[in-house]
């Protein structure tokens, strides 16, 4: 990974699942995001700077999706520095893409809080180095909340704003219920998925079939 930690609890906790202490990565997988988000986009507008804006968005989201961020997870090895509990071990959760992927984020979100925002672009930069990555690339299949993305941005309007309202069950199997706002249409859907991330991409199916029906054009 190339990145020496000054606060190894920030290591330690990017690492740790909720099912293993209460102590766990989801604050870091938050913060994370939007540094990976960031880090992609401004590597993007580097590489590629004859794409417009939506030809720009597929291509992040190719390269934030789960699937992508699950296999980054792998070659850097994460699933052998996981720390779960023992239901979630025995579930195979050491190999689940959604913890992997979650994980993966939280290192991010670790690193900047440890070393600032040049050593978190850094490293995503150096995770991403071996991808090809051209203007040919798209987000085939979309998934739902990338669809949703690029049908507000397809309108000029704001991104949706995702909260868990929730959580049920025992923390090895616990669900998380999401909610999807979109202010400008004063719209709120929810959806329920087995990882933050899936309980987001529930909502947005919720809230796409709710938008295509109100909005059909």
């Amino acid at each position: 990974m190339q990145h020496e930690f000054s606060d190894l609890s920030l290591l330690k906790r990017a690492l740790t699942h909720r099912s293993f202490s209460i102590d766990h990565y989801e604050r870091l997988e938050f913060l994370g995001d939007s540094v990976l988000g960031l880090a992609i986009s401004s590597l993007l507008y580097a590489r590629l700077g004859s794409l417009q804006e939506g030809d720009l968005s597929r291509v992040r989201a190719n390269l934030v999706k789960q699937e992508t961020l699950h296999q980054l997870a792998v070659d850097l090895g994460l699933p052998e520095m996981l720390r779960l509990g023992e239901g979630e071990m025995r579930s195979g959760g050491q190999k689940r893409p959604s913890i992997l992927a979650d994980a993966l984020e939280a290192l991010i979100g670790a690193v900047y809080l440890d070393a600032g925002f040049e050593q978190a672009q850094a490293l995503v930069h150096r995770l991403f180095n071996a991808m090809e990555i051209n203007p040919q690339m798209d987000a085939i299949g979309k998934d739902p909340k990338t669809e949703l993305q690029e049908w507000l941005q397809g309108r000029k309007m704001k991104l949706p704003l995702y909260k868990v309202v929730g959580t049920l069950g025992a923390a090895h199997k616990q669900t998380f219920d999401v909610e999807c706002e979109i202010p400008e249409f004063r719209l709120a859907e929810r959806g329920i998925g087995g990882s933050r991330r899936a309980g987001e991409q529930a909502a947005a199916t919720a809230m796409l079939q709710t938008l295509k029906t109100k909005h059909p054009t």
